[in-house]
């Protein structure tokens, strides 16, 4: 056997699996079984490091290294946050208790954020509670408040009261007009720049700083995010000179509406990850609730105001209105302060181009055409090939079977037996419902948005317990009919083995039969 082969832990487990087949298996003993399943490594092994792995799989990471050192691996690139306690010594000059200090005073700083929850959940003026959190905090960072928002969540705290921190966060940069907030953001980004480098590094959160250097890259997802919200923030202020000038309200208000693009965008790309991957349940469930409140709000306000021409003149309508954009306006905060910050310090650079990848097939938001982010093209997924599938009532070779599962004039997806989404056909032409090849081999659970949520799994937990084969639904897209079928798909001894969701776009049969005929 060779020894001090280099394994740099920076490279994706794909990456090294290709250069050392070997480690594989020695991957499978240590506890990550889910790398022997077919496809796995081809798919999740492209965007997954092994010290990434070994926090989701809560597997030791100084057993793997021993290991993989006893298997003669010399490691490298194991980050300082990564490293295990003994291997993460004190810099000469710094004290070991002063990280003890700094955990302690985490978690004194999130205890006091989950108490302003209860305060506000009680009843508390959310005003009184604000200028005590900025009497109290001159800083606060993505990561406290997610993890604020998940043992919150965890402990029972309903999503609503949850949604309440994110209105205190923003007490942080309390100026009265939007300008004022965004200098204000602006100066403590700065302030953060003087900081000795050292320290930056060693900073609990600092994805503020990578979501700046990201946002820079051409047609970077993040560099996407960030145009749109600019574009949506200008449009806010077109919206607001066409109401106080009494004209093109209903004009200006359906072109807002395109902020339901930007939100569809992080529900199926952003979110899951978070939550499915990282573990961070808060910032998804939370923003994810919210940005649906918004899109159905200003919906329902236009809805009204081109059913009334006179709905734009009253106030109840413009009280709604305002309170709609001026959350819409806070989103925009929560992105550039939490949400993306978070992505930037957690996502791999193979998720980002994942992500890349697929939002490709997803509309600008308010935006025109960006550049194509160069990097992202080589983020295509392999497929793993065989000469031919033998069936019982027949055989196709795959390349045949992938093109007539394409050619099914419906979009099928298929979830295994335990909840995880394992295959998309690939039809021509837009899609009725976006199905990201990042949502592949994750649980279908993260895919969906929380209200959601509960559904699919009374639709799935019915089907294995046998009290239903099929659930259909009929819905609306585009002013057009779909209907949404969900099967339960079993063996030939009646066992589940997965679900299937049929979406088929159903206008051309309403038209046939409701056309008149001489």
């Amino acid at each position: 056997m060779n020894t001090n082969r280099p394994l740099d832990l920076n490279k994706s487990v794909y990456e090294l699996c290709t250069a050392y087949p070997e480690l594989k298996g020695i991957m499978a003993e240590l506890g990550f079984t889910q790398i022997t399943k077919k496809g796995m490594l081809s798919t999740i092994g492209r965007m997954m490091t092994i010290p990434k792995g070994a926090a989701m799989q809560h597997i030791d990471l100084e057993k793997i290294l021993q290991t993989l050192k006893e298997n003669g691996f010399a490691v490298s690139g194991l980050g300082e946050e990564e490293a295990p306690a003994e291997v993460n010594a004190a810099e000469p000059g710094e004290e070991a208790g002063d990280e003890e200090d700094d955990d302690q005073g985490v978690e004194e700083r999130r205890a006091l954020l989950k108490s302003y929850i209860k305060r506000l959940s009680d009843g508390e003026d959310l005003e009184t509670v604000r200028k005590e959190f900025v009497a109290n905090f001159s800083d606060v960072k993505a990561s406290e408040i997610a993890m604020a928002e998940q043992e919150l969540l965890a402990s029972g705290v309903p999503l609503q009261d949850v949604q309440r921190l994110c209105d205190v966060h923003s007490a942080l940069f309390h100026g009265t007009t939007q300008a004022e907030k965004i200098a204000a953001a602006e100066a403590a980004v700065a302030a953060e720049m003087k900081e000795d480098q050292p320290k930056l590094l060693k900073r609990q959160d600092g994805g503020d700083l990578k979501f700046n250097e990201l946002a820079k890259i051409s047609g970077h997802p993040l560099q996407i995010f960030d145009l749109e919200n600019k574009a949506i923030e200008k449009q806010i202020t077109q919206l607001k000179g066409a109401l106080s000038a009494g004209s093109h309200i209903l004009e200006t208000l359906n072109k807002i509406r395109e902020v339901a693009i930007h939100y569809a965008k992080k529900g199926d790309l952003i979110y899951p990850i978070l939550k499915g991957r990282y573990g961070f349940s808060g910032p998804s469930d939370v923003m994810w609730s919210v940005d649906d409140e918004i899109r159905d709000e200003l919906r329902d306000l236009a809805g009204e105001a081109a059913r009334d021409e006179k709905a734009v003149q009253s106030v109840p309508w413009r009280v709604r209105l305002s309170k709609a954009i001026g959350r819409a306006e806070e989103m925009i905060y929560k992105e550039n302060n939490i949400l993306f910050p978070l992505c930037a310090k957690s996502f791999s650079e193979e998720e980002w181009r994942q992500i890349a990848s697929d939002m490709r097939d997803y509309e600008n938001c308010l935006i025109g055409d960006v550049p194509v982010w160069e990097e992202a093209e080589s983020a295509e997924p392999e497929t793993e090939n065989a000469d031919e599938v033998t069936f019982g009532s027949g055989h196709l070779r795959v390349d045949q079977l992938e093109a007539m599962l394409n050619t099914i004039p419906m979009e099928l997806t298929f979830i295994d037996d335990e909840d995880y989404n394992r295959y998309f056909n690939d039809g021509k032409g837009p899609k009725l419902f976006k199905r990201p090849l990042m949502a592949l081999d994750r649980k279908v659970y993260t895919c969906h948005p929380p209200k959601i949520e509960p559904m699919v799994r009374m639709i799935i937990s019915s089907f294995k317990d046998g009290s239903k084969d099929e659930v259909a639904v009929w819905n609306q897209r585009g002013g057009e009919p779909v209907y949404i079928r969900y099967l339960a798909v079993r063996d030939r001894k009646g066992q589940y083995v997965g679900t299937l969701e049929c979406v088929e776009e159903m206008g051309f049969a309403q038209k046939h039969f409701c056309e008149d005929k001489d």
